[in-house]
């Protein structure tokens, strides 16, 4: 595993990929301190929330390449050949990918030491701000998580960042798109059902075994038939009360209000290790068709 995080973090740092994703968090968190701190307010934690929407850019830009480049150069073939799990060699690309993350990141440490020296409005509040700064690294890993896999799907560099750029556009802006959706029962039981075939297609794209992937697709549609006919009820508003839960850019908002959520960094390591072990299934697959 050494050996892959050694060589995806020399690829992303003698490459652009790596100092651009430094240099957008380093720009905005520079940018963002100099507006709070015109405004004579010392709170840190407005900065990193005010921070999080350039993760929409610098993930996909970071992600991108990590295994869709290696699938298009067919230098994924030397990958399926090392006497390596597959588990390590992704945790190999991802860890590279958090070393990357974590570089400006421990920069932007001494920023609010520098802002408590340097403010007349009243000191920092440290451990308000460092909290917010780890919640901000966890939840770049979350999304890095869902990058990686995304990236394991395709073949293309540019559609690899295009996908995943849609998937973070579609993840910040969960919740006020949730509150278009009706809350009847009817609206809930449509969505839940594709989503069962949104499942299906991502079971056929991982195992391409069609049987599978749709008798459990059908199997998951009848579940889903049979407890809307039971209990009607109590699928009124239950897809938006879902998405409003799931949505993870959402679950930093405590942070930004001195509030540090432990639940939400557990959702965040939940999250990547739920999308690094489909990483895993996708390159299995993939090894196995090899």
């Amino acid at each position: 595993m050494t050996a892959i995080y050694e060589r995806e973090l020399d690829s992303q740092l003698n490459g652009l990929t790596g100092y651009l994703y430094g240099a957008l968090v380093l720009l905005f968190a520079g940018i963002y301190v100099m507006v709070y701190s015109l405004e004579g307010s010392p709170d840190f934690t407005s900065v990193l929330y005010s921070m999080t929407f350039i993760l929409l850019i610098a993930v996909p830009l970071l992600t991108m390449r990590t295994i869709a480049e290696e699938r298009h150069q067919r230098t994924d073939q030397l990958l399926y050949s090392l006497p390596l799990s597959m588990t390590r060699i992704v945790l190999g690309k991802y860890f590279a990918l958090l070393t990357v993350m974590a570089m400006p990141l421990a920069l932007v440490c001494v920023y609010p030491l520098v802002l408590n020296a340097l403010t007349t409005a009243g000191g920092v509040a440290l451990k308000s701000a460092y909290g917010a700064i780890a919640a901000f690294f966890f939840l770049g890993a979350a999304l890095a998580a869902i990058g990686l896999f995304i990236s394991s799907l395709m073949e293309n560099v540019g559609l690899a960042a295009g996908a995943c750029f849609v998937v973070m556009l579609l993840l910040y802006f969960l919740t006020p798109l949730a509150g278009y959706i009706s809350s009847s029962a009817v609206v809930s039981l449509i969505s839940f059902t594709v989503l069962m075939a949104l499942f299906g297609f991502i079971l056929w794209r991982l195992t391409r075994h069609g049987g599978v992937a749709v008798g459990l697709s059908l199997a998951l549609e009848g579940a889903l038939g049979a407890c809307y006919l039971l209990w009607p009820d109590r699928f009124s508003g239950l897809f938006v009360q879902i998405v409003e839960q799931l949505a993870v850019f959402d679950r930093f908002d405590n942070f930004a209000y001195d509030i540090f959520d432990i639940r939400a960094l557990v959702y965040y390591v939940t999250v990547a290790g739920v999308f690094l072990f489909l990483t895993v299934q996708s390159m299995e697959r993939r090894r196995w068709a090899s």
